[in-house]
């Protein structure tokens, strides 16, 4: 979370009746308090109290490893998985490899991408997130379903940064 948008949300505790906020966000957890006691004029000379911690994340579950199969549609032959680089999920949310239904999707199989490219969108919380690749290189493998659950870390894409 950056300093801007903690200073809004300070400003909206304090101008406002709430007596607590807490927001949670890529991992991070901040809560703003305010006490309500001594308020004559609607205002406090106390200023909030800002509490962040980190939010730990629950145990991965295992999972069976995949039986051999041909490649699907989202796979490109066999190649070196050594210098493959995995764009992740940098939340919970819904995936989405297009800005809307009826629109192409922001990158396809074996399409080259650049850094900085959007090349999905993730839903969380009603807000749409867009999500930019951090290199550059091939798209090898599409390893999210469109409009289905993603989970923190998980790999969106794998990318050949020699390809």
């Amino acid at each position: 979370m950056n300093e801007k948008y903690i200073r809004k949300l300070i400003r909206l505790v304090e101008e406002s009746e709430i007596e607590s906020l807490e927001v949670s966000s890529w991992g991070r957890k901040i809560r703003i308090t305010h006490g309500m006691a001594g308020r004559s004029n609607g205002h406090n000379d106390n200023p909030p109290v800002i509490d962040m911690s980190q939010i730990t994340s629950p145990a991965p579950v295992p999972t069976p490893a995949p039986t051999p199969s041909a490649p699907s549609a989202t796979e490109a032959p066999a190649a070196d998985t050594g210098n493959l680089v995995e764009i992740k999920s940098p939340m919970v949310g819904t995936f989405y490899a297009a800005p809307s239904p009826d629109s192409e999707q922001y990158v396809s199989l074996n399409e080259r991408i650049t850094a900085g490219q959007v090349v999905c969108i993730v839903e969380a919380m009603k807000l749409m997130n867009e999500i930019e690749s951090e290199v550059s290189g091939r798209v090898v493998k599409i390893c999210a379903e469109n409009a289905k659950p993603v989970e923190f870390g998980q790999a969106l894409f794998l990318i050949d940064p020699n390809g």
